[in-house]
């Protein structure tokens, strides 16, 4: 399996016209998944080899701006590409607390109808994450209504076995979440291959010795 890691942006708060705000995409089998999604994401991807339309997970750290800001516009983006389609499964978005409100509240404001389903996965971040000054309890705003196109998503607890988040584990990978200390809750990500079975004929090596 072919895995491929392209920097989309690595400026921090303040992008300049050489260096766009925090996002990453790995791309394995024809899936892109992307890691935070600054101002300018989709004007990066194009520039790339990229397919915007290839992205089937959103991964965001944090809640600042400058790993966030572009998301509604690259939905928006790849909503313009679709054609609606009951069938196709939803974009992963994988983020703190909060996230699920902003991209309903960003959707209804701008009056924004997605023309594929998502689905946005919340984990729930621990008081220890950031000074307390700053800590903010966002569990009251997934009482808001639900946004056209968007799945049931789940919250998602700190494991505290593996002190971590468990977010996709398929026959191939196990991706976890990580706390980090910033001045706001943040996460940091692990993508784990799962071990594959080799190809050597191991009887045929026993006959040889």
């Amino acid at each position: 399996m072919s895995l491929e890691v392209t920097f989309l942006g690595t400026g921090s708060a303040y992008p300049s016209p050489s260096r766009a705000a925090s996002a990453l995409a790995l791309r394995r089998e024809g899936q892109c998944w992307l890691f935070d999604c600054g101002e300018g994401t989709q004007t990066q991807i194009m520039r790339s080899h990229l397919k915007a339309g290839r992205i089937t997970k959103i991964f965001i750290t944090h809640l600042h701006g400058d790993h966030f800001f572009g998301l509604p516009g690259l939905l928006c983006t790849l909503s313009l590409q679709s054609s609606p389609d009951s069938n196709k499964p939803p974009v992963d978005i994988y983020g703190p607390l909060g996230l699920r409100s902003f991209i309903r509240r960003t959707l209804e404001l701008s009056h924004s109808q997605l023309l594929f389903p998502y689905v946005v996965h919340e984990l729930v971040p621990t008081r220890d994450q950031c000074p307390a000054e700053e800590f903010r309890d966002f569990s009251s705003l997934d009482k808001d209504e639900a946004s056209s196109g968007e799945a049931q998503g789940r919250i998602l607890h700190l494991d505290p076995v593996e002190n971590s988040y468990l977010l996709v584990d398929d026959e191939e990978f196990v991706v976890r979440a990580f706390r980090l200390f910033h001045r706001i809750p943040s996460f940091g990500f692990a993508v784990e291959e799962k071990p594959r079975a080799g190809k050597l004929n191991v009887q045929k090596l026993k006959e040889i010795g």
